[in-house]
């Protein structure tokens, strides 16, 4: 179980510091429509994440089994495909920032104040399909695989790793219905540093989770 764990926690971390769903949450709850929108946003997000791992696991499963308990060799295969793809996503990333630094936040985030509870919803759910996300997620998943972990342990270790990536969607949106007048202030110097730093935060993440996953992958051949 400490394996699975251990092979999740980075790719959890990944997810929860993804800059784009945690700059929609701020401008939401910054928006006239908050108390409509954030909810149905935040239970998006957790049902998106939970969705992409839970389907990359089911994926990952089906795929033949190996003799005397080593790795199969297409989990090997996948696992550097996509450390590759993230290697090759960060940099991409990293390139855009130094051509937009100075546009500021994307220009479809403007549209986040008119989002009602479905298109909230419906935007948090999609936004975990991104290409990002999907990686991230079958990663997880094929972590999670390899870990062999018993029955039953699978779901805890989804729901931890579920609660780790949503966490900077969930914090700021519980704290925000709670206390809103105490978080306006901390939600709008957290959109103005996104809107310099979150790419290369992010950017910088996917590189390093990136060549983590290719290293493993490479070594299991």
């Amino acid at each position: 179980m400490w394996q699975a764990f251990g092979g999740l926690l980075p790719i959890a971390v990944a997810v929860a510091i993804s800059s784009v769903p945690i700059t929609v949450t701020i401008l939401i709850l910054l928006s006239p429509n908050r108390n409509r929108a954030a909810v149905p946003f935040l239970v998006g997000w957790v049902i998106g994440v939970a969705a992409v791992i839970i389907f990359s696991l089911l994926g990952a499963s089906a795929l033949p089994e190996s003799p005397l308990g080593r790795r199969d060799t297409a989990t090997a295969v996948l696992e550097i495909t996509i450390g590759a793809a993230l290697i090759v996503l960060g940099v991409v990333q990293l390139r855009r920032r130094s051509r937009t630094e100075r546009a500021g936040l994307p220009r479809w985030l403007s549209a986040v104040d008119s989002f009602g509870a479905l298109v909230s919803f419906a935007v948090a759910v999609l936004l975990n399909f991104r290409p990002k996300g999907l990686l991230l997620g079958m990663a997880a998943g094929l972590a999670l695989n390899a870990a062999s972990v018993r029955a039953g342990e699978d779901a805890v270790m989804i729901a931890i790793y579920t609660l780790i990536a949503t966490s900077t969607v969930v914090v700021p949106i519980a704290a925000s219905l709670i206390a809103p007048r105490w978080m306006e202030p901390k939600l709008i110097a957290s959109r103005d540093w996104l809107a310099h730093n979150g790419r290369i935060l992010t950017s910088s993440m996917m590189f390093m989770i990136g060549v983590v996953i290719l290293g493993t992958g490479i070594a299991e051949l």
